[in-house]
């Protein structure tokens, strides 16, 4: 249901496309019920997915979950007052975004996406959350990268799960 994808953003990096899993009804209700069985007694009031399949998988386990969720996006594409990190991928570099009035001081929140590879995004979004006054409880990735060490780039002492590791 994970497809590999040779070169792609750029030469020398192999991609792992999960729209194989997104498109076969159940094996992306699978991984949406697993997700939510993992992260079971955390109880988050939001989860916060990153731009572009963390809004797809994020957005799901929020509905799963019945919390509230926040988008991260892309530098540019919030319309509304925001705070930004920058950070950087195993290809380059890159700025996440949040609106300043995205949660409330005190708020629990999961952050999640579909790949966990150098850690640099999940780390920037975990950032922003902080500057936001909210707490991280942890973090849920359908895929984990081990040999790119993302998980070390992390919050120290933070739970995070993934489905399946390479």
């Amino acid at each position: 249901m994970i497809r590999d994808v040779p070169d792609y953003p750029k030469k020398g990096i192999l991609f792992k496309d999960i729209t194989p899993l997104l498109k076969d009804k159940r094996a992306f209700e699978t991984c949406i019920d697993e997700l939510a069985k993992a992260v079971d007694g955390m109880k988050p009031d939001y989860i916060v997915g990153m731009e572009s399949r963390g809004f797809i998988i994020g957005g799901a386990l929020a509905y799963k979950l019945k919390v509230g969720f926040i988008p991260a996006r892309k530098q540019g594409k919030l319309p509304h007052d925001k705070i930004s990190r920058s950070y950087g991928l195993e290809y380059g570099t890159a700025t996440l975004e949040m609106h300043k009035d995205a949660m409330e001081r005190g708020s629990k929140v999961l952050i999640v996406d579909d790949l966990l590879a150098t850690g640099g995004t999940a780390n920037a979004a975990a950032g922003l959350v902080e500057d936001l006054g909210g707490k991280v409880l942890g973090f849920a990735f359908v895929i984990e990268l081990g040999d790119l060490n993302g998980r070390k780039a992390l919050p120290k002492g933070e739970n995070v799960i993934s489905l399946v590791k390479y």
